[in-house]
């Protein structure tokens, strides 16, 4: 993850912002603007790490929209710390050193980020161990916070799982609405097939067997199963596995961490969790300071 990147310094510099961080009142009331501070991100209980690079590209666009900072910082983590690892309760995530006043500002949206992005990786680590030994793979969705959505899914691929379409733009996939909008699966894969842009594939969502096979027979060459129960999608995978071309099968719609084994062992090859992002709780840190 670049966390320099346009779109990410974008992101950083919205967070501070809202937070006024420039124009700290407290830390300027009551705190020297010489005071040099050492700052330790602990974990307060075990999690995936994620965000640790947001540390100093958040100091350098504070930086940015202030104009008078002339100290330098640090920011320093064990060799053995970095996105993706598992840090256990008390674990220190990385030692900042700065300036106190700078630090003080920059707080709350250091801790905001990474606690998210790690509450994200946590959750998602925890699908991708239910499935391990399976062939299926754990998907985000597009159910991510609006403006968030490259920091969410990289969140997500910190966890161990693999993001689906990034936006609009990045695959054909019909689902429920389109269909309806279209007159029914037939008209819609017609349609597609028309109308898509180079050799984009083109998924679709079912929700029974018969819309399976209307699907199969009209061109879809990958296969989205809404809310369909264990033995369903175990017979379409099956059903699948017969075609002479590949058919990748996707499974999604009340899957939780108690049936989602349940769902990896039909041999689906995806499982989308739209939770991974829109119900992840983030995970407990502090940032506690100390005079340098």
């Amino acid at each position: 993850m670049d966390f320099y990147s346009r779109r990410i310094k974008a992101i950083l510099e919205n967070a501070l912002q809202e937070d006024r961080a420039t124009r700290d009142a407290t830390s300027y009331a009551s705190v020297d603007s010489n005071q040099r501070a050492v700052a330790t991100v602990i974990a307060k209980q075990d999690c995936i790490l994620a965000g640790l690079g947001v540390i100093p590209a958040i100091f350098d666009v504070f930086a940015a929209l202030d104009g008078a900072v002339v100290s330098h910082y640090e920011v320093t983590s064990h060799p053995e710390i970095f996105d993706s690892v598992r840090l256990h309760k008390g674990q220190s995530a990385a030692v900042i050193r700065h300036n106190a006043r700078v630090v003080l500002s920059c707080e709350r949206v250091i801790l905001n980020f990474v606690q998210r992005m790690s509450g994200i990786a946590t959750l998602t680590r925890q699908f991708v161990d239910a499935v391990s030994g399976t062939k299926a793979r754990i998907l985000d969705t597009r159910k991510t916070v609006p403006g968030l959505r490259v920091i969410d899914k990289y969140a997500v691929r910190c966890g161990g799982g693999q993001n689906h379409r990034l936006d609009l733009s990045d695959g054909v996939l019909i689902k429920n609405n389109h269909i309806a909008l279209a007159g029914g699966i037939v008209p819609a894969l017609e349609r597609a097939h028309r109308n898509r842009r180079g050799s984009q594939p083109i998924e679709i969502e079912v929700r029974t067997l018969d819309e399976m096979e209307q699907a199969i027979a009209h061109g879809a060459q990958a296969l989205l199963l809404d809310n369909m129960s264990v033995d369903d999608v175990r017979r379409a995978v099956e059903r699948c596995a017969q075609l002479e071309r590949r058919m990748p099968v996707e499974c999604s719609g009340g899957i939780i961490l108690d049936n989602v084994r349940a769902y990896a062992e039909t041999g689906v090859n995806f499982i989308s969790v739209g939770a991974l992002t829109h119900s992840a709780t983030a995970v407990d840190m502090s940032l506690r300071v100390v005079p340098a």
